[in-house]
């Protein structure tokens, strides 16, 4: 880097560090509150599933007469509280009034079918628009026991006494299944679409105030004018713009890795699920955490281009903010389709700026990574962000875009 580049990258970061936008978004933002947003995030959805799973059902049921055996089930579990409602016709209004969270309606002769080795279809009624209730499941699992009772006391009569005989007629042939998939593969099948995305916004939204404030804010204060008058060649003006840019938004995207590495290590013994999830998060080495730095390093070269040729083309910061949002799309859209469980990293995928970035960090946390996809993905990234830096270069030189009417 030449001494007029430099001076030109300490100037221009001495005015950006001092405007708060940055620093909220350069700094605030990944260090605080995306770890915060996190943290809520899985605080919440525990207690969600705590309170589904522990809340109190109220229910009511029809045809208890038919088939006692059901209805004591229901009656004996302490989280289940029967309410009396007079006729069938009010079950959907008792629910929608939420009276009660489901209700069961038992046909005529239900015990005597069953005694005959007949069927029965109890009518279930529940609100199955949430797809976060376990109304479904906490009602099934006691019609389940009972179901179980009628089912071995048939066998039984049948003398078949032990629970494996049963199951074994039942059941002739079961699957035993072996999952080849390491724990750390499926974590990173499920975590590994949301992390990039989160990173690559954060590199766009790290980069772009400072952008349209170097471009568009300083036509704004005048101050670009003079800037130009100074003996510095503009494409020097240009590239000590652009490390600045690019600057806070590789350090926005570094300190989200680094604080939600932090956070989730700490919190993860409170996510629910049966996986050892702290053995999976240990299992991603520095060089895997090096590698998905690496990875963003392009992504802000390119986000730091873009953002400031736009900044430059724009007359004041709010045409430039305007010219901001279909940018935005630009980056997050393939950032989405990386999440897509039917888009994986092949050669095509590779190909494709941001999608191809989204799908290596993915696969870099899995564990699954092929390496030569990674140098070309790197390539192509590094080849499209030299490209718009020149681009951007070209784009400043241009008195019809610096002076626009």
């Amino acid at each position: 880097m030449s001494l007029n580049i430099l001076t030109i990258y300490l100037k221009e970061m001495k005015e950006v560090l001092r405007d708060r936008r940055t620093l909220v978004f350069m700094l605030v933002m990944p260090t605080v509150l995306m770890p915060l947003l996190m943290i809520l995030l899985i605080g919440f959805l525990v207690k969600a599933d705590k309170k589904a799973r522990t809340e109190e059902l109220p229910y009511a049921i029809f045809g208890a007469e038919y088939l006692p055996e059901l209805a004591d089930g229901f009656y004996d579990e302490t989280d289940f509280k029967k309410v009396t409602i007079e006729s069938t016709d009010e079950i959907e209004s008792a629910i929608e009034q939420n009276k009660i969270k489901f209700a069961l309606v038992i046909p005529e002769k239900a015990r005597e079918r069953l005694e005959e080795g007949g069927h029965v279809a109890v009518q279930l009624y529940y609100n199955n628009a949430s797809m976060a209730s376990m109304v479904r499941n906490r009602a099934g699992n006691i019609v389940r026991k009972v179901n179980n009772k009628f089912r071995s006391d048939r066998l039984a009569s049948l003398g078949l006494e032990t629970t494996e005989q049963q199951e074994n007629l039942i059941t002739p042939i079961t699957i035993e299944e072996k999952g080849t998939a390491k724990m750390r593969e499926m974590l990173g099948e499920r975590l590994g679409g949301i992390l990039p995305y989160l990173f690559i916004i954060l590199c766009l939204l790290g980069s772009m105030y400072p952008a349209i404030d170097l471009g568009a804010g300083e036509k704004e204060r005048g101050t670009l004018e003079t800037l130009l008058l100074a003996p510095i060649k503009r494409s020097q003006i240009v590239l000590g713009k652009f490390f600045v840019v690019f600057t806070t938004g590789v350090t926005a995207a570094l300190l989200c890795i680094t604080s939600i590495g932090i956070m989730l290590s700490i919190k993860v013994k409170d996510i629910p699920g049966d996986l050892e999830l702290h053995r999976v998060f240990a299992s991603v080495s520095v060089i895997d955490l090096v590698l998905i730095a690496a990875m963003l390093v392009p992504t802000a070269a390119i986000f730091a281009s873009l953002l400031l040729s736009i900044s430059i083309y724009a007359k004041s910061f709010k045409e430039a903010s305007s010219y901001c949002g279909p940018l935005n799309l630009l980056a997050i859209v393939p950032a989405i389709i990386a999440m897509l469980p039917v888009v994986k990293l092949d050669w095509y995928w590779a190909m494709v700026p941001i999608t191809n970035i989204s799908l290596a960090i993915k696969e870099l946390i899995k564990g699954t990574m092929d390496y030569r996809m990674l140098v070309a993905i790197l390539g192509s990234s590094v080849v499209i962000a030299g490209a718009l830096l020149i681009f951007c270069t070209k784009w400043f030189e241009r008195e019809s875009v610096l002076f626009r009417e």
